[in-house]
């Protein structure tokens, strides 16, 4: 029997109303885990029915904030990280160019392994998925996360807060293939393509690299479940890279062809875009633009007061429990301290299960105002190696790496 995590036939709806059909008579636990196919097919972007700031159900999703429509770009709620593991169906969608895949048959689906190695192979998805397992709990975070919040404002993706998510994930150690391959003396990083495409011959393919260190760490892995199901094709059905730590620009989704280079890859994807000031901060001004930058790479600490949320009336009487998430780029979270008056005082919260260094990391604080009126509460988090969120917001031109203490406002009353 094989050990492939999906070997079965058919395909979903291949229209949003018949999705929502399907998802109104069986609910998104009964679609997902028994009957996730292995041909696989996504609605066309020409049935989109909402505008930007709009939720909208892409297939194998419940209603998220929709960015864009071409390509599909939707991000989770703030509402809907109230769990450490965020579900498939709320993990937010990134995608770079318009010619998605729609149907992948997994029994045809191979990755090649190349360039500076002694013996480049192809695998089947079905042998790597036969290979020794691993797991492992990692956020992903779209680099250009809040970039919408960035003042003064910079081009790209408006994202708010949610272009990020944390999961289990499932999959085989890139090591292990390279291994197998066996890299050759002098390589100095791995490249990564899969099957998305421009929609014009002009576009530059979306292919990413990464120093050959960090290919090699036994944490980066070749993913080919996520919360212990076949990844959505949103999210990179059948397989893709999981670079835990780092930004997401680097997980390659759909993936199709490792490369082991012997130089740096030059493309649009890695100079100029995805680039980041040399500053310790990741900082710069409009006025005095840094001349030196390099790929961006590790994740800043961050964290974000879920409940209650922005805006919520807190009854006087009662109270409430402040929660919310916090996570680093690999060192774990040490401390999250909550602040109930703007930031001028700060108390230790209780912080939940450890998943893991990469994991979102949750916290709580049972808070019992003393008056009414209008409160900012505010989150701030300590890694493992002693970073800690700034109170003020830093710049670049890029919008990358925001992670100040954001302020929830909130009424007692």
């Amino acid at each position: 029997m094989s050990n492939s995590p999906d070997s079965r036939e058919g395909s979903f709806a291949s229209d949003r109303r018949g999705f929502l059909r399907t998802l109104g008579a069986a609910g998104f636990g009964a679609l997902l885990a028994p009957t996730v196919p292995r041909q696989m097919q996504a609605a066309p972007e020409t049935m989109v029915e909402a505008t930007a700031g709009e939720l909208y159900a892409w297939p194998e999703k419940i209603p998220l904030k929709l960015i864009t429509d071409r390509p599909p770009q939707a991000e989770t709620p703030m509402s809907l990280f109230k769990t450490e593991i965020t579900p498939n169906e709320a993990f937010y969608v990134r995608t770079h160019l318009a010619g998605i895949p729609t149907r992948i048959d997994t029994a045809k689906h191979t990755v090649k392994v190349g360039g500076q190695v002694e013996k480049p192979f192809e695998i089947t998805f079905d042998d790597l998925c036969k290979m020794p397992k691993t797991d492992l709990v990692a956020v992903n975070q779209c680099s250009g996360n809040s970039r919408a919040l960035f003042r003064p404002q910079v081009p790209g993706v408006q994202w708010g807060n949610g272009a990020m998510g944390n999961a289990k994930w499932t999959g085989v150690k890139l090591k292990d293939l390279l291994e197998r391959a066996g890299v050759k003396a002098g390589a100095v990083e791995v490249a990564f393509d899969g099957l998305d495409t421009g929609v014009i011959a002009a576009t530059p393919d979306y292919v990413k690299a990464i120093p050959l260190e960090r290919a090699l760490h036994p944490d980066t892995i070749v993913a080919w479940a996520m919360n212990d199901a076949p990844l959505p094709l949103l999210n990179g059905f059948p397989l893709r890279l999981v670079v835990p730590g780092w930004y997401a620009t680097y997980w390659i989704k759909w993936l199709t062809n490792i490369e082991v280079r012997g130089e740096a890859l030059a493309n649009f994807w890695m100079k100029p875009a995805y680039r980041i000031p040399t500053s310790a901060d990741a900082s710069e001004t409009p006025e005095a633009l840094s001349k030196d930058t390099v790929p961006i790479n590790k994740m800043n600490v961050r964290s974000f007061i879920v409940e209650p949320a922005a805006e919520a009336e807190v009854k006087l009487k009662d109270g409430c429990v402040i929660s919310g998430i916090a996570f680093d780029g690999g060192s774990g979270i040490a401390k999250v301290e909550v602040s109930t008056d703007g930031g001028k005082s700060w108390t230790d919260a209780k912080l939940g299960p450890d998943l893991g260094n990469y994991s979102f990391r949750r916290f709580t604080y049972a808070w019992k105002p003393a008056k009414d009126g209008a409160y900012r509460l505010m989150s701030r988090a300590t890694a493992g190696d002693s970073a800690q969120q700034p109170m003020l917001p830093i710049w670049n031109r890029s919008g990358y790496m925001r992670n100040l203490v954001e302020p929830t406002f909130v009424f007692v009353a």
